[in-house]
C-alpha cells in the first residue's frame, strides 16, 4: 500500500507536542509516528502529507522549504469549533530520481482520493502539482484546477518540468484529464505574451492580482468549481513572507491569501489542496500553517447543495437576452449563486444537457445588462463542465 512508504513525523516534533495545550491542533489529530506507524484512517476526512522534493526547482535553492517548521507552527494553532477529523501521515520519501518521488506522490494521492479523504500537501516546489493532478486518473473524471500564482507556469520548453513550467506537461501529456485551468493572482510582468495568448486559446481563465485585491470575493465561485487547488507562496507579497530573494514586493497580503484558503475549504468540489514554495523564515512558516488552518475551517463549514436536486431551497431567475436565456439560481441557505449552462452532449443529435457553473451576483447583474459572463462563455465553448 502506498501509504506504507510514507516517512513518520519526526520524534522531535512529537516531543514538542507534549508541551502544547490539549486544544492545540497537534494534540487533536492522529499522527504517523515511528512507534505507532500510519494511523487508522477510518473516519478521517483530511490528511496532511509533506513532500520535501526540490530537485526540479526553477531557481536552485540552497535552503528549500522543509515541512517540519510548518508542522511545528501548525501544531501550535488551536482546534476550532469543528467536527473535522484530521491525520498527519508524514512525508513522501525522496526517490532516486524526481520521477520516483512523483510516482509515490501520485499513488498516495490516489489512495486518499479512493478513501474520500482530502489531502493537504505541503511541498517544497510547485511542480509537485503535476503528480497530484495525475492522481485524479483513479476517479476517471476531468479535473478543474486552480493555481494561486503570480505566473501561469507554462514555461518555454514543453518537455521541461520545473516549478515554473509544470503546466506545459499537464496540458500536453496524454491522457489529458484537465478540463479547466484558472489562475488567481497573475502579475502581467511575470508572464510572456505567448503564455497569455495560450490561456485565451485554450479558454482558460486568468484573474489579475489587482482585480482580486479590489474584491477578493470574485475568487469564491472560481474555487467552488475547482477539484485541485495549488498555492504558490510566491504569489504572496514579500512583506508577509519575511522577505527573501524568491518573493516580490507585490502580491496577496496575509489576510487575502487566508481568505482564498478558506474559500477552497468551503468548496465541496475541492479534493486536493497544496501549498508550495515557502521559505524557512519564521514568518513564512507561520503564514503557511495559518493557510492550512483556514482551509480546515472552511472545510468544517461546507454546505452541500445543488440547485437541480433541491429546487425548493433556491430562487430561480431567468434572464432573457437577444439570442439566449440565462438561468441563474440563488441559494436561500448560503446566498451563493449558480448559472445553468446548456451544453450539447452529442453534436449529431443536438441533445442538450444542463450543467451548473458557480458564479456570483455580479454575473447575474451583468446578464441583466446583456453582458454574458466570461466563465459561462468559456464553459460553453469547451462543450462540457
Amino acid at each position: 500500500m502506498a501509504l506504507d512508504l510514507l516517512l513518520p513525523v519526526s520524534e522531535k516534533l512529537l516531543a514538542h507536542n507534549t508541551l502544547l495545550p490539549p486544544q492545540a491542533l497537534g494534540n487533536c489529530m492522529a499522527i504517523h509516528s515511528e512507534k505507532l506507524g500510519v494511523p487508522d484512517l477510518e473516519g478521517v476526512q483530511i490528511a496532511i502529507v509533506g513532500v520535501n522534493e526540490a530537485r526540479n526547482a526553477f531557481e536552485k535553492k540552497s535552503d528549500p522549504q522543509h515541512t517540519d517548521p510548518i508542522r511545528k507552527q501548525l501544531y501550535k494553532l488551536m482546534y476550532g469549533n469543528w467536527k473535522a477529523t484530521i491525520a498527519d501521515l508524514g512525508d513522501v520519501p525522496l526517490g532516486a530520481a524526481v520521477s520516483d518521488t512523483y510516482f509515490v506522490v501520485k499513488e498516495v494521492m490516489a489512495t486518499l482520493l479512493n478513501l474520500d479523504i482530502i489531502p493537504i500537501v505541503i511541498g517544497a516546489t510547485q511542480d509537485i502539482t503535476y503528480p497530484m493532478y495525475r492522481s485524479f486518473e483513479v476517479l476517471h473524471k476531468m479535473v478543474n484546477m486552480v493555481s494561486i500564482d503570480s505566473r501561469f507556469d507554462f514555461g518555454v520548453q514543453e518537455t521541461l518540468i520545473s516549478s515554473h513550467s509544470y503546466m506545459s506537461r499537464i496540458i500536453t501529456e496524454k491522457p489529458n484529464i484537465l478540463h479547466n485551468f484558472t489562475n488567481l493572482g497573475y502579475q502581467s510582468y511575470f508572464n510572456a505574451q505567448e503564455e497569455m495568448d495560450l490561456m485565451e486559446k485554450l479558454f482558460f481563465e486568468g484573474h489579475r492580482l489587482g482585480v482580486l485585491t479590489q474584491d477578493i470575493s470574485i475568487a469564491e465561485p472560481v474555487l467552488r468549481n475547482a477539484h485541485l487547488v495549488s498555492i504558490d507562496a510566491r504569489s504572496i507579497r514579500a512583506a508577509d513572507m519575511g522577505s527573501g530573494p524568491d518573493f516580490s514586493p507585490n502580491g496577496f497580503d496575509g489576510k487575502e491569501i487566508c481568505t482564498l484558503a478558506r474559500y477552497a475549504g468551503l468548496s465541496e468540489s475541492v479534493m486536493i489542496f497544496g501549498l508550495f514554495e515557502g521559505s524557512n523564515h519564521p514568518t513564512s512558516n507561520q503564514l503557511m500553517a495559518q493557510l492550512i488552518w483556514y482551509f480546515i475551517e472552511g472545510f468544517s463549514y461546507r454546505v452541500k447543495e445543488h440547485p437541480l436536486e433541491a429546487s425548493e431551497d433556491f430562487l430561480k431567475f431567468t434572464v432573457t437576452q437577444e439570442e439566449l436565456d440565462l438561468v441563474f439560481f440563488k441559494s436561500l441557505k448560503s446566498q451563493r449563486w449558480w448559472v445553468q449552462v446548456p451544453l450539447y452532449h452529442e453534436p449529431h443529435t443536438k441533445e442538450v444537457q444542463a450543467a451548473l457553473l458557480a458564479c456570483n451576483e455580479k454575473d447575474y447583474k451583468d446578464a441583466c445588462s446583456d453582458k454574458i459572463p466570461e466563465s459561462w462563455f468559456k464553459a460553453q465553448k469547451k462543450g462540457f463542465i
